[in-house]
């Protein structure tokens, strides 16, 4: 007789016990969904880039984050006078050239360290017309006898760069681009010295003009590190 109601004791329990084992067997309820990690987003990124090199496109690729690399190309016109002894020279400079960077992020943010190396396709043209008697070299002549000197600048075909600056974050979007730095072109070099007046083939008065370019050489040998200031919209995606 215990023993009977010992089992509908149990019998009766039984449902109570299962319960909480039937709530734990229950549906399980899927994880929400992983976040995305930063060094997934925003990589690539394309956009423009304006300053001292000119103005073009530019394209990077962040690997992760603390390296990336980026290349653009740049192109401006500008002109700049020079005075060699008492001759001013009007001239007239075009820039054209193309770069690839490799960018280091120390703090994993948005601040960089970046070297690289740039193609150049940089000349200029100069140009000078006196009015009045003119020393070329070390000998005055008169304008007829010179009329228009005219010649070329230019630089080596590749130069380093270095530069710091801020290209913002791993986030999707648009964002600003700032950098400064220099670029080691070496010196500017100026040739092929010519002119169209009256003593345009005399033996003398080439050599008082070969003078002229070496004096106006000497000038600009100054100008051997060029500074780069850019600024820059990008869209990160």
């Amino acid at each position: 007789m215990k023993t009977m109601m010992l089992g509908v004791a149990l019998a009766a329990c039984l449902p109570c016990l299962a319960q909480p084992a039937l709530a734990q067997t229950g549906p399980v309820q899927p994880d929400a969904a992983p976040r995305a990690t930063t060094a997934d987003q925003g990589r690539f990124r394309i956009g423009l880039t304006a300053g001292t090199l000119g103005i073009g496109p530019e394209i990077g690729y962040r690997a992760n984050r603390t390296i990336g690399v980026r290349a653009n190309a740049t192109f401006l016109s500008f002109d700049h006078s020079v005075k060699s002894n008492n001759v001013r020279y009007d001239g007239h400079a075009n820039l054209k050239s193309g770069g690839v960077m490799l960018d280091l992020y120390p703090f994993g943010g948005g601040f960089f360290l970046s070297a690289g190396a740039r193609i150049n396709g940089n000349d200029g043209r100069l140009r000078a017309t006196p009015q009045s008697t003119t020393t070329i070299g070390t000998t005055a002549f008169t304008p007829a006898q010179i009329g228009t000197i005219s010649g070329r600048a230019e630089v080596k075909d590749v130069a380093p760069q270095l530069t710091l600056g801020y290209g913002g974050g791993l986030h999707h979007g648009l964002s600003f681009h700032f950098e400064a730095g220099a670029l080691f072109q070496g010196a500017v070099r100026v040739r092929d010295f010519r002119s169209n007046g009256t003593l345009a083939n005399d033996p003398r008065f080439l050599v008082e003009l070969e003078n002229e370019r070496q004096s106006t050489q000497r000038k600009v040998d100054d100008y051997k590190v060029y500074p780069i200031a850019q600024i820059g919209l990008k869209y990160r995606f």
